[in-house]
Parts: structure tokens; sequence; C-alpha cells
């Protein structure tokens, strides 16, 4: 059996976001119904290396080319068939709403899934055969949602894509929330006479409606006519949005709470009890319209983010400087930054120096210096191992010098742009508390019409036969105001105001947390697994320990090491050569290096012959062993996690040097505050030795170290851990991709310098800064306590109010505590906005 056909899945797919799409499913679906094909999966993406298209075939039922043309021509059909779109949108000010929308969505001809979220971005994915994006626009303006038509192409080329939503031709409607003018989206934009704050107006109006006539109802003696025609105005204010949301919900098939809302005020009226059915809508209208507000608020935050980047670049071509939209930046255009001006682009510095202030991107307290790469072909070519001090981000602002820099990436493509759409798409992703609410409340509300029905139905059925004795219209009565507490308003806003309110505060610190799953997990791990290399520690060989032996200096030792270790490109003799030149006092140096491989190095220093090395190095070919105290001290280096080299010159040692990945500076105080934050198990897996692990982890605070790991051992070190409880693993999102995807939740740092672990991470680190992970930590316990403060309070206030109105608490007290809870609820999530990074 040949090797099997593996095809770069971008090319088959070009327009797909990433191998979790679903038209990766069709396509394995597809051409593992191929004849020959007996295996059709995805390679995930590895390093540099892309997602891959895998089909292991029988070469006697299908030849090569063929099987290449047939997933080729599979792909362009599904590429051509399937669109997907995410808009920015107005008029989907609360959950229930938006929830609606996307159900009234998925009943269309064509669409295959739609999502809709409170804060905006409504993410279609339909068949082009069967609906086009105008008819979908037209569906959205007829529930009364607006999408944007016409983007100025330098915010456009801003925005992330969000993969195949456009044919060939056609114009790119990926926006990600972040498209408008500040304040553009206002609070709850439903729009109508007043614009997008038409709804509060509204509840306001109900609300001095109802005020009014019921203070000239109870202290003057107007005609009943007078305060009759102020409730009914309170009744048209506060039921005109409430009665067409519970219209388009009964539409999409469901008895949503503002159907039970609209029942009981018209309950009420039927009763003759106008101001209280008018306190109903209004308090209800009031609370929908704050609703909007919360919701307003955390996407206010999120677009922030998206507005960092200039709109315009100063780009210098053929030796001119000219203007243009940053949509019309080219990777290779040089870019003129002046100082306190912001970043236009992703690149590399050419020309200048200054500090940057990269916070927007990465949340680092502190601005970076930035300085020219000296080898500017080699840091094009892989921009993403440049050093940090080259590499600049588009939205972070430079500071008082002047810089030249050239674009590594399109607009659309930059870090930023792509932190706000993938932000966006976090918003969409439920997570399990609200998909428990939801589940809830498709029960629970029609359970509640049916006990509506009953208290109204029954009591009159007994009466006939004898058995109770009470009039219609107190059954009736009691049975409006048992809606009214039943309704779980609060429910339904208190998780996704508080996921929403947590996602944008920790996005505004340069922490990316991909929705409301990760943050909820991360709220309960009860251990943490790091990596090692790069993640505890500076990721770079440093000098340690330099030892002289008996009878020679210090200064001999270092002078003889750096004048051998500048003729080599071994990791570890840049090190010693970086760390140890400035103490090399001598003038001498060295020539004809030549390497011992598995042992060391040898030269020529002033006519004296030096080796560097393992100790087995000095007795090859007879030759003399080292003094045993010196080999003493090199096993004591060696047993606390050093690589040594001993040095000997002209026949005599000079002492022997100690190299180590040292720890963070920060790595010790970081595992204190997790544990004060109540972590309650941290380890170390790595693939160095375990005396190296060990060493490690006396210096920083690890509870426990396992060295010698490969990276399937790695995965069985998470699995043992989550048999105990949620584990959390940090590492560098690439090396630790299948570790990171076992565990509860994979965290990723440096993720701004690295597109795969921006992809593979459930929450990414933008800066190389572990400090932010207690305040990761830190902000998703908070926002699992609101959310989980929340849910007691609602379902608290349904589980009193119940019996309450059964045992005769009427309908005002009821309306009043009903929507109090609800206001609660939703500012007790805005307070996340306000968390601050925990000071230790």
């Amino acid at each position: 059996m040949p090797d099997p056909l593996r095809l770069d899945l971008d090319v088959v797919l070009p327009d797909v976001p990433d191998a979790r799409d679903a038209c990766v499913a069709r396509l394995t679906d597809a051409l593992a119904a191929t004849a020959g094909v007996e295996r059709a999966h995805v390679v995930p993406a590895e390093g540099e290396r892309p997602a891959q298209l895998c089909l292991h075939y029988d070469p006697a039922v299908v030849a090569l080319p063929r099987l290449r043309r047939t997933a080729l021509a599979t792909g362009a059909r599904l590429t051509d068939r399937y669109g997907h779109v995410l808009w920015a949108a107005d008029g989907l000010g609360n959950q229930r709403r938006a929830r609606t929308v996307a159900e009234r969505l998925r009943q269309r001809p064509g669409v295959v899934e739609a999502e809709a979220n409170a804060t905006g971005p409504i993410r279609i994915e339909f068949d082009r055969g069967e609906t086009t994006e105008a008819d979908l626009r037209r569906a959205l303006a007829g529930l009364g949602v607006t999408v944007p038509t016409d983007v100025p192409p330098e915010v456009a080329a801003a925005e992330g894509h969000d993969g195949h939503d456009h044919a060939p031709g056609e114009g790119h409607d990926d926006h990600s929330g972040h498209n408008h003018a500040p304040g553009a989206h206002g609070g709850h934009a439903h729009g109508g006479i007043f614009g997008e704050r038409t709804e509060l107006i509204f509840a306001v109006l109900s609300g001095v409606c109802v005020g009014l006539g019921w203070g000239l109802e109870t202290f003057t003696g107007v005609a009943e006519a007078v305060p009759f025609g102020l409730y009914l105005g309170a009744y048209a204010f506060g039921g005109w949005f409430t009665v067409r949301e519970a219209v388009d919900s009964i539409r999409a098939g469901r008895f949503e709470i503002d159907f039970l809302m609209i029942v009981a005020a018209a309950g009420a009226a039927a009763l003759g009890e106008w101001f209280e059915g008018g306190l109903l809508l209004f308090l209800f209208s009031i609370g929908h319209a704050l609703e909007g507000y919360a919701m307003g608020r955390a996407r206010r935050a999120i677009e922030a983010l998206g507005e960092l980047a200039p709109a315009t670049a100063r780009v210098r071509r053929d030796g001119v400087e000219t203007e243009v939209p940053v949509g019309d930046l080219r990777v290779g255009d040089t870019v003129v930054v002046r100082p306190d001006e912001r970043i236009a682009a992703d690149g590399i510095v050419t020309v200048g120096t200054s500090a940057v202030d990269q916070a927007p991107v990465t949340g680092e307290s502190v601005p970076v210096d930035k300085r020219p790469a000296p080898d500017l072909d080699a840091a094009l070519a892989d921009a993403q191992a440049a050093a940090p001090e080259h590499r600049v981000f588009a939205g972070t602002l430079n500071g008082a010098g002047a810089l030249d820099i050239v674009v590594t990436r399109p607009a659309g493509e930059t870090t930023l742009a792509r932190v706000v759409q993938m932000v966006a798409e976090a918003e969409t992703e439920r997570s399990p508390t609200q998909r428990f609410t939801d589940r809830f409340e498709r029960v629970f509300v029609p359970s509640v019409l049916a006990l509506v029905v009953g208290l109204i139905v029954v009591p009159p059925v007994l009466g006939v036969l004898g058995l109770v004795s009470e009039p219609f219209a107190a059954s009736f009565y009691r049975a409006m105001a048992v809606m009214v507490a039943a309704s779980p308003c609060a429910l339904a806003i208190a998780t996704p105001s508080a996921v929403l309110s947590g996602v944008a505060r920790a996005g505004r610190s340069g922490v990316l947390v991909k929705g409301g799953g990760p943050l909820e997990a991360l709220g309960g791990v009860t251990a943490i697994a790091f990596d090692k290399t790069g993640t505890l520690t500076e990721g770079a060989p440093r000098v340690t320990d330099v030892v002289a032996a008996e009878g020679a200096t210090e200064e001999e030792l270092v002078e003889a090491v750096v004048a051998v270790e500048r003729l080599s490109e071994h990791p570890l003799a840049r090190a010693v050569v970086r760390d140890l030149e400035d103490r090399a006092t001598g003038a001498a140096t060295a020539e004809n290096l030549q390497s011992v491989t598995g042992h060391g190095v040898r030269a020529t220093l002033a006519g004296e012959a030096v080796a560097v090395g393992k100790p087995d190095l000095f007795t090859l070919d007879g030759g003399t062993a080292a003094p045993d105290t010196l080999l003493e001290t090199d096993r004591a280096l060696k047993a606390d996690g050093r690589s040594t080299m001993v040095v000997q010159r002209g026949g005599r040692f000079l002492g022997v040097v100690g190299l180590m990945d040292t720890p963070r500076a920060s790595a010790k105080g970081v595992l204190q505050q997790l544990h004060a934050l109540g972590i309650e198990t941290t380890i170390m897996i790595s693939g160095d030795a375990q005396v190296v692990a060990e060493s490690v982890a006396r210096a920083v605070g690890i509870d426990e170290a396992r060295g010698d790991l490969l990276p399937d051992d790695k995965v069985e070190a998470i699995k043992q851990l989550r048999q105990k409880g949620e584990v959390a693993m940090v590492g560098d999102g690439v090396n630790d991709a299948p570790a990171m995807a076992t565990a509860t939740v994979g965290i990723a740092m440096g993720a701004a310098g690295s597109d795969v672990a921006l992809e593979t991470a459930d929450v990414a680190l933008m800066a190389d800064d572990l400090a932010k992970l207690p305040f990761a930590v830190g902000l998703s316990r908070q926002t699992r306590g609101i959310i989980r403060q929340n849910l007691w309070m609602s379902l608290g206030m349904v589980a009193f109010l119940v019996p309450a109105t059964l045992l005769g608490l009427g309908i005002g007290p009821a309306v009043a505590l009903h929507e109090g809870s609800t206001l609660v609820v939703v500012f007790n999530a805005l307070r996340l906005l306000a968390y601050r990074e925990p000071v230790w």
C-alpha cells in the first residue's frame, strides 16, 4: 500500500477559517465515499506545516493523479456552494432576541446554521444554491436587525476573515463587530423614531404615563378617563417592542418570556388592573433597555480594540511618501511611523529606535524597546521567529523615536485584527451554564403556561362540582401573578452578561479567552501543568556558575573559555560568549578550532592547547583526567540541573563553567499567587532530564516535576491529573499542542508572536509574560462566582415568588421584585468590567 496522499487543506478549501469548519467534514465525508479511498481525515497543523487533507487509497482502484483531481474538484464545489458570513448587527439587545433571530434564520431555506449574540455578531452558514447574502440581509431587516452594507475599504481590510464568506466577485462581509465609529451601536439598537435609543425612551415614557396615571387617580378627583388614557399610553409605549419580540418568538415556534409578560399584562387589563399591567410593562421594558445597555458596554469594550488601528498609513514607495488606507498596504511596503503615532501594520523595524507601547495587543504594562533587525532578509523570511525587539504590531503606540517598518502582514491579517475577530467569534460560543439555562427555559416556559392555564381552568371546574367557591376574577388574577413570578427574565441574562463582560475585560489586558466555555472552565481548575522551556524558564541557556580550579583564577578561566567559544556556533557556546564576554580581559584570539563529536572542542590560544568539554574529553587517547575536586564540582553542578564544560589550557585545568535555562524572574511569584487563588496542584512536565526538571521546580516552587517525557508521555500525565479534577496546561501552543488539547483548558504564552498558539489555545496570553496567568485565573474565578450568584439570585427569586403569588401576593409587588432581580443581575455582571489585576 503506497503512502497516503496529503494535500494542504488551504489549497483544497482555500477559504475555510480552520480545520473545524463544517465544510472540512463535508469534504472528508465526500472523499471517503469515493471508490478506492479507504479513509479520509485531516492531519492538524504542526509548527510551520499547515493542516493537511490525508487520503488513504488503493492504487489498484484509483490512480494518484485522478485522486488528486477529485479532491481539488470536491473542494472547489464546496467552496462555490457554501458561504459563511460574520456580520456586525444592530437590533440584538438581549439574548432572548438574539436566540429568536437565529432560530428564524435557521428556518429559512438554504440556511445551514445561524448563531446570534446580544453583542452583535451574527454568524450564518448558507447554501448559495438556495439563498444569497442579499436574501439574508432582507430577512434580517424584516426581523428588525440591520447589518452594515457599505464599509470603507480600510475598515474592511482591518477586519478578520471568517472563512469562505463570499463567492468570487462578491464583496467581503465578514464584520466582526468593530466596524463602526464609537457610539454607533449605542445601547439597545432596535431603531425607531428616536433612533437607537427608541426602546429606552419608550420605556421611560411608559413609566411617566404609569406614574402620572397613578398620581392623578390617587390624589386628585380628575375624571377616570384621564388616568385610563395614561395607562393606555403606558401599555402602548411599554408593550411596543415586547409585543414584536413575542410575535417573533412564536413564529420561531417558541414561547418566550416576552410572551408571558404580554399575556400577564393583557390579563391585568381584563381584570381592570390597568395600573398593575402598565407597571409590569414599564419595568419589563426598562429591564430590556438596561440589559441592552449592559451588552453594549461589553461590546464597546471589545470594539475599542479594533478602533486602535489607524485608518491610514504613511507608506514610502519609490522614494516618495504618501498616505494610503491601511487596506491598500502590501506585504513588503515600507511604512513610516512618526513619534507618538499608532502603528498601522504588523512588521519588522528597519530604521530607527523607539519604545513602543504594546499594551493594546499584548497587555504589557511597560513600553518595549524596538530596534532594526540586523539581518532583514532572515527576519522577513520568518517574521514569527524574529526577536521581539524587531517586531511591531498594528494598533500599538510608538514612542519618541521615528521608525521605518517593512509590512509582513496585510491589514486584514494583523495580530490585532485576528484578536478582534477571535473575540467576536468567542461571543457566539455558549458556555456550559448558558447551554443549561437555554435548555431549562425551553422546558420551563411551556410548563409555566400549562400551570397558568390550570390555575385559570381548574378552580371554576371545581366550583361547578361544588368543591371550591372562588370567583373567576380571583383565580384569573392569581394566575396572572404566578405568570409574572415564574418568568425567568433574570435567568436569561444571568450567564451571557457575565461571560461577555469577562471576555471583554480579559481582552483589555492582553488575555484572549475563546468563549464562555474556557472562561468558566479556567475558573474551576484545581491543577495547572506547565511546560518548562520558555514557559517557566527563559527558553535560552545562561551561564550560572564559573568555578575556578585550585591553582587557577576566575580571570584565566573566563579568558580561555570565551576565546575558544567565540569560534563555535553551538547554542551553549553562544551563551558563554554572550554572558562572559564583558568579563574576558585577554586580547588573544583562539584559532584552529576542532570539534570532538559528543565530547567538546579543542583550539589553540597564544600557542597553547585549550580544550573545553565533558570530563571524558581529557582522557581520550590516553590523556590526563581532571582532578577529583574539579570532577566533584562538575558532578554537583550536574546534579543541580546544569550543563557543564570543563576547561583546560596548556595542560592546566582552569575550572568548570555551568549553564542552565534559568527560571523566569516572575515564575516563583506567579506560583505563589496561583496557590493563593486556590490552585491545589502545580506540576511541570518536560522533555529535559529529570535532574534539570527538579532543579527548576525547586527554584520556582512547583509541587511536582516530571522529566524525560515524550509528547505522548505529557498527554498521559495530563490524563492522570484529570482523573483528580480539572486541569489547565500552559505551554507555547506548538510543541505542547497535544497536551494542551487533552487538558480542560489549554493556555498559550506569547501568542502575539505565534499564529499556531493563537489557533490552538483556549486561552492565549498575548505577551510572553507569565505574570498574566494569575490575572486570567483570578478573572475566570470571579466570573464563575458571579455566574453562580446570578443563577442563585434568579432561580431563588422565582422559587420565592411562585409560592408567594399562589398564596396571594399581588401582581404589583411580584413585578417589582421580579424585575428588580433582573436589574441586580445585570449590574452584578457589569462589575467584571472593572476587575483589577491582583496586587501581591
